[in-house]
This record gives C-alpha cells, structure tokens and sequence, in this order.
C-alpha cells in the first residue's frame, strides 16, 4: 500500500489499534494528533517517525516540543494544529478516533480537502451529519466508517439494491438484564466492565447506558440515508454479527467476525480491496460449536435508546445537544460526582430542550452543544 496516512486520537484506543494495522501491513504516517497525553505521544512518534504530531493541549505540546527536540518531526499546538494534520497534504487518508465532538473540526479539516476518511468519531455525524455529508460531496471526499456496526452495514450494502431495513447489533453492556433498580447503585468500575470491547472510558459508560447504541442509529441515519423507522436494535450478547441488512425481498445480509476493531480498520484502510491478513486476525472457528442469540433491546431500562431516535426525528440541533449533554454527564459520573441513573435523567432533561433550528449552522451546532453542556451542570446545581 502505498497511501500515508494520518491517525488523529492516536493515543487512544481505536487510534493505537489503527497504528498496529499501519505496523503490521508497512502503511506509512505522515501525521499524527493526540490530546494531551504526552509520554504515549512521545513513545508513539519515535516509533512511527511522523513528518507531524499535535497536540490539541497547549501546554501538552510544549512539552511533547521538549521531549522531541532530538529529532526532526514538527510538533503542533491546539485545535489549528489538529486540524492541520487532518489536512495534511502529504496524507492520503485520515483516521479520526479523536474522541466527543472535538473530531468533528477535524472531519470537516480532512473532507474539504477531499481526504478518504476513515471515520471512528461518531460524533462528527451525531452533531453534524448533514453538513459532514453534504462537505464530503462537494468535495467528493469518501468517507468509510471504522465503527464496527456501521463498517458492517457499509459492507452488507456494497454492490446491492433496494434495502429496506438496517438492524444494527448491540452486546447489551455490562448491565443486561439488570431492572431499573439495580442500576440506582452501580459503579464507574461496573459501567467500565464491559463484556466484549476493550474500548476508551466515554464509550463504554455510553455502551452501559445504550446511549452509544442510539448514538450509532443518528449515525447511520446520516451515513447511509435511511429514516429513524427503517432502523431496528437487537441485543446481540456474542458480538460476532456486527450489523445487518435487510432486503426488499426479505433476506438479510449479515457481516460476522471476531469482535477486533482493527479488521474494521484493516478494510477502511484498504477499501475497495481487502488486506490478507493471514495470522495478524483471528478468524471463526465453524469446526466449534457456537451460538448467535438475538432479543430486543429493553427500552423501560435504557430509555437514552429511544431518546436518540427522538432527537434524530426532530433533526436540526438536538443530535448536538444529545452528544453534548451526554458527554458533560459522562464526565461527571467518572469523576465521582453523580450516580449512573442520573445520567439519563441529566441527559434527558437538557437534550429535549434544544432550540428547534431546521437547518442549523455550524455555529449553531457549537452553541447547541455549549448549552446543553450547561444545563447538565444546571440541573445538578439546583
């Protein structure tokens, strides 16, 4: 392969799996952005030898300057300096895993300048789905989804016609078949527990609570063009069957693999072809003996399932107050300072008072997000 490539998130956990798939297959980096970890950004950029690296924390990146003084990689600084390595003009394709709606600058970096971009940031289409897509088309950009559902369904869909339903697949987290109750006293070390996926702390709180999984269906709504109606959830514990389509004709395409984030990496990097990965990906044994259950979601339990499809039938700027509120709460569950259950009801709460704005500006995606970030903080003030 002889495409560069940029890896933004690169400290974190899709980021540093993108980074091993690089590894394995000889993929060169030519840009790399982290946040403000600086030792694992150091460690990372010896090894990868990038022409760039940022760092989104100022202070952060004055001493990543510090710690790479020795060689001769340019070290940059703060928002600029990550959306510069996303459009980085000697990088052919961008993997965004930066993590909350900080990725969706970059995503819009990357596609105006017409980079194929492997998206893992699922909040640059929550927030802003139609006018990421509508940048990606004017510049005719690709965009190929690193998200193991929607990489899934974006392979169930190639080369085909008339589908009519997406089901998207969901382990159930770590608190399946808890009552309502039971959840009143969980702990960030329970809701980080999750069964299947080794992934960053947010997205397995948001995995714990199903809000990632009503993330994923704004998410696919906006990618591959389908309304609220014609995309189901099922519970799906084994995580071998990542996503699904479903045809005019009846039949349903389902994509199966081992649950490993870097196969969905492997084929965004490689798209239209495939690697052949040989032993670097484990593959389903057919000789065992294995089961695939599937049930619906319970949504009296998890009602942050059915508030994102809410917010994806209202549209405008509530997908940005979804994700932002969600991430404000987040926040504050894994500081210590409100409970799990108060999550939802936080998150409901500033979500569905969003302003009605049909076709919101970039502007008014930033301001929605602020201020649903502000009445979390208001609603456990009071």
């Amino acid at each position: 392969m002889d495409n560069r490539i940029s890896v933004l998130g690169c400290t974190g956990s899709v980021g540093r799996q993108a980074l091993d798939v690089a590894r394995h297959f000889g993929i060169p980096v030519a840009a790399l952005a982290a946040g403000r970890n600086v030792r694992a950004a150091e460690e990372t950029a010896r090894i990868f030898h990038p022409d760039i690296i940022a760092m989104a924390d100022e202070n952060a990146a004055r001493d990543l300057k510090t710690a790479l003084a020795d060689t001769d990689i340019s070290v940059l600084s703060g928002t600029a300096g990550v959306e510069y390595a996303a459009a980085y003009e000697k990088s052919d394709i961008v993997v965004n895993a930066v993590s909350g709606v900080a990725g969706l600058a970059p995503t819009l970096s990357a596609l105006r300048k017409g980079k194929k971009l492997a998206l893992a940031n699922k909040e640059s289409l929550v927030a802003a789905g139609d006018i990421v897509m509508e940048t990606a088309k004017d510049s005719g950009a690709a965009i190929i989804p690193v998200d193991s559902e929607h990489s899934a369904i974006f392979q169930c869909l190639h080369a085909e016609k008339r589908p009519e339903r997406l089901i998207i697949t969901c382990s159930g987290g770590p608190f399946y078949g808890r009552s309502a109750d039971e959840l009143s006293s969980v702990t960030s070390a329970d809701a980080l527990a999750h069964p299947t996926w080794n992934m960053g702390p947010r997205i397995t709180v948001d995995s714990a609570t199903l809000m990632n999984k009503g993330f994923e269906v704004i998410e696919a709504a906006r990618l591959f063009g389908f309304a609220a109606e014609s995309i189901d959830v099922t519970v799906h514990r084994e995580s071998i069957v990542h996503s699904m389509v479903q045809f005019a004709d009846g039949s349903v395409k389902a994509l199966m693999s081992p649950p490993d984030m870097r196969l969905c990496v492997m084929y965004a990097l490689s798209y239209p072809d495939r690697f052949e990965a040989g032993d670097f990906m484990k593959r389903l044994d057919f000789g065992s003996s294995f089961s695939l259950s599937f049930a619906p979601p319970d949504t009296s339990v998890f009602p942050l399932l059915p508030l994102a499809y809410e917010c994806l039938r209202r549209g405008g700027v509530y997908g940005a107050a979804l994700n932002g509120a969600d991430e404000r709460a987040v926040g504050l569950f894994l500081e210590g300072k409100i409970s799990f259950t108060d999550i939802v009801r936080s998150v409901e709460k500033a979500a569905l008072t969003a302003p009605e704005i049909k076709a919101p500006s970039l502007s008014d995606i930033y301001e929605a997000d602020k201020e649903a970030r502000r009445r979390v903080d208001e609603f456990f003030s009071c």
